[in-house]
């Protein structure tokens, strides 16, 4: 297949896309390259990619609605993964325009480009932040998630809502990934493994927040990019028995699908920290702090519905996947010791 993957100088993007490469497809790589965090972590994801011939990169933001309309009209893409977006719950605190940009008028123009250019299948990104105030677990599809807490959570559910029009509208078969916690190599460096490993190694106090109590459905990367490949070859489908009087929230009369890509194995972050101390040899010097604002304090995934439509179940555990990172971190830096 021609597969347009948006966002594939970040972490999950150069992952997807390396996996479409090795299995034969064509891909043309989009990102904007923005200095979010270190563009030399970008920079080398996508040394990854660029020796394959089959592969194609595009500096660009998808926010730039020209630059989309081009790339789209001389692409001729069979299907697009979206994955481009402004990230992180914290950072929406501070910086709401970023999220609108990228996350609202950015996705627009990756919708109109399939409307446009006979996609036949898009694939983008959500987020467990979708569920927000929502305590019942674990977090099911078929559960409302209207009560977001960050402005971040909001974007990913105006996301699904915006592929529902056009799934209804233009019979675009549209899928949202919620993703939970995806770590592992390559990972970005605002996120709490990458964080926790620079501060233990340099004997810097690391920051806990909600006093360690949280708990996460920590999802290894290569299980993540398992189940958005196994998620694209599956075209999303009219579900023929949904009714308007009793509306399931993660399906659709038309052709658009949300669903949760997580480990379902909650784990505490404490727990968490031990397993990254065992393996660095190291006991982390603790900063406790309250939980922040626009934050939750657990996520656990139900991933039944993606079980049961594509057979996706993820297989790394905690250990195995803090293991690999470690590796990758030590030779990526130059560490030894």
């Amino acid at each position: 297949m021609n597969v347009l993957v948006t966002g594939a100088a970040g972490f999950i993007g150069s992952s997807v896309s390396g996996r479409l490469l090795e299995r034969g497809d064509c891909v043309t790589g989009v990102d904007n390259m923005n200095d979010y965090y270190e563009v030399s972590l970008k920079e080398a994801r996508l040394q990854q990619l660029t020796p394959h011939e089959a592969f194609t990169f595009v500096e660009a933001d998808i926010a730039d609605r020209k630059a989309m309309e081009e790339l789209f009209a001389r692409g001729k893409f069979d299907r697009v993964v979206n994955l481009a977006a402004q990230a992180g719950v914290r950072y929406s605190i501070t910086n709401p325009h970023s999220y609108i940009e990228s996350n609202i008028v950015g996705f627009i123009n990756i919708l109109e480009g399939c409307r446009h250019n006979g996609v036949r299948h898009l694939v983008y990104a959500s987020s467990s932040s979708v569920y927000g105030a929502n305590e019942t677990m674990p977090f099911s599809v078929h559960d409302n998630v209207d009560h977001p807490l960050s402005l971040y959570a909001a974007s990913k559910k105006a996301n699904e809502l915006m592929a529902h029009t056009y799934s209804h509208l233009y019979r675009l078969p549209t899928t949202g990934l919620r993703f939970f916690t995806v770590y592992g190599p390559w990972g970005r460096p605002d996120m709490a493994l990458f964080l926790f490993t620079d501060a233990i190694l340099k004997g810097k106090p690391i920051k806990v927040f909600n006093y360690g109590k949280h708990r996460r459905d920590f999802t290894y990367i290569d299980d993540i990019v398992e189940g958005v490949i196994r998620t694209l070859d599956h075209v999303a489908e009219p579900n023929p028995l949904w009714s308007g009087a009793k509306p399931d929230p993660g399906s659709s009369r038309a052709p658009w699908r949300v669903y949760n890509i997580g480990n379902s194995k909650p784990v505490e972050l404490m727990d968490y920290i031990a397993a990254l101390e065992r393996e660095l040899g190291r006991t982390a010097e603790k900063e406790m702090l309250p939980l922040q604002p626009g934050d939750v304090p657990d996520t656990y995934a139900d991933v039944d519905q993606l079980i049961e439509d594509v057979q996706y179940k993820p297989s790394t555990t905690v250990d195995d996947g803090i293991r690999r990172f470690v590796a990758w971190y030590r030779e990526y830096y130059g560490i030894n010791g």
